[in-house]
């Protein structure tokens, strides 16, 4: 037994060095620019030997390198926002990353980027790095995870859900050196995905949008995946979760419930039609994929986000008509204003949609050769055909089933958190993502906010603090959408009183700030990318300029909040 451990222990030992060796044989030195050529608090794309990109940064003196794509999309980090406190944030989602190590920082990045080694030497910026891992079809990082829960601990947490929250908080868990037992209990028939995708661009194959697989989180995150699980109630008492009709149930030790949101149904005659459908899931998607068929009229009932972005996923299958029934005047306007929503309203009636403002829905009605699917749709006495409908009248939030287990729901069902996102009057139990009621970082004031991307942090979040490192939420919202050009937002504008407009929603290219009580807070763009980026980096640092500033055309992007001499301000935040 001794021969045997001490030649494993050899075994292991001459490998590691080969491997040591290996890497460092892979490596180059190059020098990739002037030193003058990267100044304080600027970021700079260069080349790696023939088809490797590399962003350099110099923060303060020091010079620093990293691989040069987020790893969200793929968008040139060197086009996005630095921060005198070592951020870097991807110009399109807000993905952000460390520039000294090269971790994730916010969501909706699903993996690290590659840091590398960089030096002065006679007046030349020199990075050492593996070409191989310059390329952007190597732009991901493995995560370095201080546990894969492996040998067990005794610890368990259990996560209700299967979304954004639940893929972060698994890889933050994990990253953060949390060594108990997870297991996910998921309604989907799949491992977490890019929800984003689906109604942009109608993907119907699951395997296509998995961060990680099954067997990723099963091998490399210690991670049972438990998938078409329909929990029933929750047991505080005896921390116990209750599944399958009550069939089984499994102890948590720490509960983190993700559930995210269930699909609205209006309730009128008709909802409950075959062919009247929400959208959330892959066979949601698949439905919707289904019958948007050339010749087929779609009605699309509510006019904000997710019933408008699969307007534009189906908008070239030449399909006989696309109508689009809202209660305000103009798409988007609750959230945009009046001025963007129009203009957006302007592109989609030019690429053929009909809108139909300020009404509401009356009904529903059926075939009269089937009456088990949908004919049309009633509007004010005029019915409009459909050969399908959506109906995209928002989501509540998944919690139906608390209501036994003890839980304090508010009124819309969501569940009231801390700083901490760990549910009040509860013990170790934490609410995240669409769920969740939580304090915002300058009002105080709780909010329940349904973006893809403050779920992953809640995620992030939540895992850090189990972990054993409490991180109280501040993160700065931010979504994007599909809508001809891509619309970028970040804040939260609910109660905003005034817009401030720079260029032409119209022509699709504008800049809108939200304001409330004389203070932005929120702002959203199409095509001046980073815009919104650095919006969301003002709002976190509290540096936004006034509306006043910006009605006197204040530009955002001249705002210093990465050279030295901004530091001292940004890292008192």
């Amino acid at each position: 037994m001794l021969l045997r451990s001490h030649l494993n222990f050899f075994i292991s030992t001459r490998l590691q060095t080969r491997l040591r060796q290996a890497l460092t044989m892979s490596l180059k030195t190059i020098a990739v620019c002037n030193e003058s050529e990267l100044q304080d608090g600027q970021m700079k794309q260069v080349d790696f030997e023939e088809a490797g990109k590399v962003v350099l940064y110099r923060l303060n003196g020091t010079i620093h390198a990293t691989s040069a794509f987020c790893t969200h999309y793929g968008a040139p980090l060197a086009k996005g926002v630095l921060t005198a406190d070592g951020r870097v944030v991807c110009p399109w989602h807000g993905a952000c990353f460390s520039v000294c190590t090269g971790d994730i920082e916010d969501a909706p990045a699903p993996a690290a980027i590659h840091s590398f080694k960089a030096v002065v030497a006679d007046g030349k910026i020199n990075v050492t790095a593996d070409p191989s891992l310059t390329l952007k079809s190597n732009m991901n990082r493995s995560p370095k995870l201080l546990s894969t829960g492996v040998a067990g601990s005794g610890k368990s947490v259990v996560i209700i859900g299967g979304g954004s929250a639940t893929f972060h908080a698994i890889e933050s868990l994990r990253e953060h050196g949390y060594s108990g037992n997870i297991t996910v209990l998921s309604q989907e028939k799949h491992a977490p995905i890019d929800r984003t995708k689906l109604s942009k661009a109608l993907i119907t194959d699951s395997s296509k949008l998995e961060w990680r697989t099954a067997a990723d989180l099963k091998i490399k995150y210690g991670t049972t995946l438990r998938t078409g699980v329909t929990v029933t109630s929750v047991d505080t008492s005896s921390k116990l979760v209750v599944f399958d009709g009550g069939k089984e149930s499994i102890s948590y030790e720490t509960l983190i419930l993700a559930m995210g949101g269930t699909p609205r149904r209006l309730p009128i005659p008709g909802s409950d039609l075959e062919n009247v459908y929400t959208f959330r899931s892959i066979e949601d998607s698949k439905r919707v994929d289904a019958a948007a068929q050339e010749g087929k009229r779609m009605v699309v009932i509510g006019s904000s986000f997710i019933g408008m972005e699969l307007v534009v996923a189906v908008a070239k299958r030449g399909l006989a008509s696309i109508d689009v029934i809202g209660m305000e005047e103009h798409p988007f306007q609750n959230v945009l204003g009046k001025e963007v929503g129009q203009g957006l309203q302007k592109y989609h009636e030019s690429q053929g949609v009909k809108f139909h403002m300020g009404t509401q829905v009356e009904k529903i009605i059926p075939s009269e050769s089937d009456p088990s699917l949908a004919a049309g749709v009633v509007v004010n006495g005029q019915t409009l055909p459909a050969d399908f409908i959506i109906m995209g009248v928002g989501v509540a939030p998944a919690t139906e089933f608390l209501k036994q287990s003890g839980f304090q729901l508010e009124k819309d069902g969501g569940i009231k958190v801390d700083q901490y996102l760990k549910v009040q009057g509860q013990d170790n139990v934490y609410a995240v993502g669409d769920i969740a009621w939580y304090p915002q970082q300058r009002t105080g004031e709780n909010r329940r906010v349904e973006h893809w991307n403050v779920a992953g942090n809640h995620g992030r979040a939540v895992g850090k603090t189990i972990a054993g490192d409490p991180q109280p939420f501040a993160k700065v919202p931010v979504f994007w959408s599909a809508q001809g050009q891509q619309l970028r937002y970040c804040g939260l504008g609910a109660n905003y009183d005034d817009v401030i407009i720079h260029g032409d929603p119209g022509e699709m290219k504008f800049i809108a700030y939200y304001v409330h009580r004389g203070e932005v807070v929120a702002v959203s763009s199409m095509q001046n990318d980073p815009v919104v980026s650095k919006a969301s980096e003002l709002l976190r640092l509290g540096l936004m300029p006034s509306a006043a500033e910006l009605r006197e055309g204040k530009n955002l992007l001249s705002v210093d909040i990465s050279t030295a001499s901004a530091k001292p301000r940004v890292e008192s935040v």
